[in-house]
């Protein structure tokens, strides 16, 4: 599969990262529709291709950039096949606590973002991508899901909206493949 107009399209969800509260929180993405982990005779498994990850922070209240007094911290990621659900601010503790780490065969793409009111903001970098896929190697999910899950470092002044857009693309995949993928997207 290329990467190019005619393969590639998007897909996105959002979650509402609640001020004044630390913990995680996450919103599932249901990718049944573009997954089939089953190959059928001469009919191969399809999965989803993600080559690209988009992450944005806005403002809650006005969709507007982030103001300056905001001081939160969080570390967000995509996780195939997660299986959180939709959960609110602080609803979740990550166990284990590896589940944004380069370790971590399920991370998809991962993201940080400090508010411009941390101390030594002036030498810190707002929004940094720690991890994400390439239009050459893209991740490949062959789970039903992929949740944006997020954990608060240092809590909001006020509630926030954390977003993602994917570049992907459906894509077949031999038996081998697929049995590896499988393998490597077990919770």
């Amino acid at each position: 599969m290329t990467y190019d107009l005619k393969n590639v399209f998007y897909l996105d969800t959002s979650a509402a990262v609640a001020a004044s509260t630390a913990g995680g929180g996450s919103a599932q993405l249901d990718l049944s529709a573009y997954i089939d982990p089953i190959a059928r005779g001469r009919t191969k498994g399809t999965g989803l291709a993600i080559y690209k990850a988009h992450f944005v922070m806005s403002q809650t209240a006005n969709m507007e950039p982030i103001d300056d007094a905001e001081a939160g911290t969080l570390r967000a990621g995509l996780i195939a096949g997660a299986g959180f659900g939709d959960v609110a601010t602080g609803d979740i503790t990550f166990t284990p606590t590896n589940q944004f780490d380069a370790t971590n065969n399920l991370l998809v793409a991962s993201y940080d973002f400090y508010g411009p009111a941390m101390p030594n903001a002036g030498s810190a970098v707002m929004y940094n991508d720690l991890m994400k896929p390439s239009t050459e190697v893209p991740y490949v999910i062959v789970r039903d899901n992929v949740c944006l899950a997020y954990d608060v470092g240092d809590n909001f002044v006020t509630a926030h909206t954390l977003s993602v857009r994917l570049e992907c693309a459906q894509i077949s995949l031999d038996q081998a493949t697929l049995n590896q993928l499988l393998r490597t997207q077990t919770v």
